[in-house]
């Protein structure tokens, strides 16, 4: 059912905010909500208006453009935190509190007792001064907690009656995916309410435990544009979109894929980064094909060696053909892409002196192509 019916929380502006690089101006971030708001996800993540005057300004900014989806705010479980979100006019806000050792000792130094009748009473003033606003509560370093005082705390809230989501965060990137599954998989068991998962990449798993989060029936899952986030960042929007389309593409066609080349260029253009090589969909090797024995294949059936259509978010595949890897099939397609009529005993010929000569440096296209031009005839 969630993989049918989930909802992306895109928390650029507000996890991706705490990327090392990540400076958004007011405009860039009506900009970038525009995008994600084109793009279609569900609901859009803010930083706390009790960050800076200029946190709470650009609350105010986005909430006033109008866009679809809804716009949250994160705060701390604390009252006056609650109100001044409030007062910016958002569709919802996310409630969180740690509840690990490490965050009890070093954070708030508060109790799990303490932990739970706190966030009782910051729970029911937001629901009772904004009685149809999105409410989520979720604990902070959710994977270092130990479990009794998770369960505790999250069916003592799920009592209480007055929100709508409950949040799970592998605040520091421990997590597997067999924990997250099982984790989420009592909380879906044990409430009612749904469940958003939050995860950071400090090992590699991010991608991985959402989906698996997605598998165990959580209905949320928080994401950042390439990623971005405190430290190694969080799961990366086109990361997730990529992970669910190889699955089944129905799972995000909701989604205008092709505006994902565009969004990630985007942010990454902000934040002064360039686009990793290895990037889900938008990386610059993403669909480039080397290995003779896959070009061959590809030439024949894109899906032999693709699980993902590059035409689907906007882009191409190439073949590339100026290397020692070369086969004479590509080499071949090329001289058919110029209008050249070669047999193959010549085509073969060519690829061979194409593989000699880019013995220790690869040939341009262009080089290629006065190789095929010497010998064809158009």
């Amino acid at each position: 059912m969630p993989l049918d019916h989930f909802s992306i929380i895109e928390s650029t502006l507000r996890e991706g905010e705490q990327f090392s690089t990540a400076t958004f101006t007011t405009a860039q971030k009506l900009e970038i909500a525009g995008l994600l708001d084109d793009f279609g996800v569900e609901m859009i993540e803010m930083t706390s208006p009790l960050a800076s005057s200029q946190s709470e300004a650009d609350i105010r900014a986005v909430v006033a453009a109008g866009l679809r989806p809804r716009i949250l705010t994160h705060v701390r479980c604390k009252r006056e935190d609650a109100l001044r979100a409030l007062d910016t006019g958002v569709q919802g806000i996310d409630i969180v509190i740690g509840t690990s050792p490490q965050l009890i000792k070093n954070s708030h130094g508060k109790s799990i007792p303490q932990i739970i009748a706190e966030a009782s009473e910051v729970l029911a003033c937001i629901r009772q001064q904004a009685p149809n606003i999105i409410l989520r509560f979720s604990t902070e370093d959710s994977f270092r907690s130990r479990e009794s005082d998770l369960l505790r705390v999250y069916l003592a809230i799920a009592d209480l009656g007055f929100v709508d989501r409950l949040g799970v965060a592998d605040t520091v990137g421990i997590a597997t995916p067999s924990r997250v599954s099982a984790l989420v998989g009592q909380l879906v068991r044990l409430t009612s309410l749904d469940i958003e998962f939050h995860g950071h990449n400090d090992s590699g798993c991010a991608i991985a435990n959402a989906y698996a989060a997605l598998e165990a029936g959580a209905t949320h899952i928080d994401t950042t544009v390439l990623g971005i986030g405190e430290r190694n960042g969080i799961t990366p929007l086109g990361g997730l979109i990529a992970r669910l389309y190889t699955l089944d593409i129905a799972y995000v066609c909701k989604y205008n894929l092709r505006l994902l080349p565009q969004i990630d260029r985007r942010v990454a253009e902000i934040c002064g980064l360039a686009i990793p090589f290895g990037n889900y969909i938008t990386g610059a090797s993403a669909f480039i094909h080397k290995a003779g024995i896959h070009a061959k294949a590809v030439l024949a059936d894109p899906a032999t060696y693709e699980a993902i259509n590059p035409a689907d978010f906007g882009l191409t595949r190439e073949i590339s053909i100026g290397h020692r890897l070369t086969g004479w099939n590509a080499v071949r397609r090329r001289a058919e892409d110029l209008g050249l009529a070669l047999d193959d005993a010549v085509v073969q010929r060519i690829t061979r002196q194409i593989k000699e000569r880019a013995h220790d440096q690869p040939l341009s296209l262009d080089e290629v192509d006065a190789l095929l031009r010497a010998e064809g005839v158009a």
